[in-house]
């Protein structure tokens, strides 16, 4: 008895409507070949995590560059699916992404798409396995602007510019913004490395939005009977707690 091998399901995310239709073309042309089957499109990377949240694909054809949200950025995200798709970037000629995609053996198609080269692609892709997000992380030479959670089902962004604190619990990190807290799972000393910028670290398990500070206060802890500076952040009543190492902030900022 054979064995029936089910249509490669494929959703297509660009954010130029002819770039889109052309893709389509060219797959049903290797659908002669290949059992696959379209499962969706979307024109940016919002719409493009609501809809792989409600339909799987094994595979997403991802244009690198779009507004809001560029490609390597929405491949993170899609990485907290309980079953990522395999990417397959798609780009106009980019000599950086070009030799980033090559030295870390990740798929990419090249603008304007070709069969023959689509084709190859999607053959390997049954077998491929999703991009690790530390190297997707290593490709995005910016910041991303949005952190995600899995949660009830689909995949939530969190904008960092709306993010007060990161602080390391156990193996998770809670991200605070003025309506809720969310808990991710990533390593505290890699979003300081990234987000700079926007951060400073206060204790060796918290960082804190610079621009979200709003003044310091001298908290006696009275087990201890010691006195010690913590943070008072815009919005928040809680006050957070400044490591001696880090004391330096209390002038910098105060």
């Amino acid at each position: 008895m054979s064995i029936v091998e089910l249509p490669l399901t494929i959703f297509i995310v660009d954010d130029e409507l002819p770039a889109r239709s052309r893709l389509k073309e060219l797959l049903a042309d290797c659908a002669e070949q290949l059992p696959l089957e379209v499962a969706g499109e979307a024109g940016n990377g919002q719409e493009a995590l609501d809809k792989l949240s409600d339909i799987h694909a094994d595979v997403v054809l991802l244009d690198i560059r779009m507004p809001q949200m560029d490609g390597i950025e929405l491949a993170q995200h899609l990485n907290k699916l309980p079953k990522p798709p395999v990417i397959i970037f798609t780009t106009a000629y980019d000599k950086y992404a070009i030799n980033a995609f090559e030295q870390r053996a990740i798929d990419y198609l090249l603008k304007p798409i070709r069969l023959g080269r689509l084709f190859e692609a999607l053959s390997r892709a049954r077998s491929a396995v999703p991009v690790r997000t530390e190297v997707l992380h290593e490709l995005l030479p910016e910041p991303r602007k949005n952190l995600s959670i899995h949660e009830r089902g689909k995949i939530y962004l969190i904008p960092i510019e709306k993010v007060l604190y990161l602080r390391a619990e156990m193996k998770y990190i809670t991200v605070r913004t003025l309506e809720r807290e969310y808990l991710i799972e990533e390593s505290l000393s890699t979003l300081e490395k990234e987000f700079a910028l926007r951060f400073v670290r206060i204790h060796r398990n918290c960082l804190v939005a610079k621009d979200e500070i709003e003044g310091f206060e001298k908290v006696v802890d009275e087990e201890a009977g010691e006195a010690h500076w913590a943070v008072k952040l815009k919005g928040v009543s809680e006050l957070l707690p400044i490591s001696r190492r880090q004391q330096s902030i209390v002038k910098e900022f105060g």
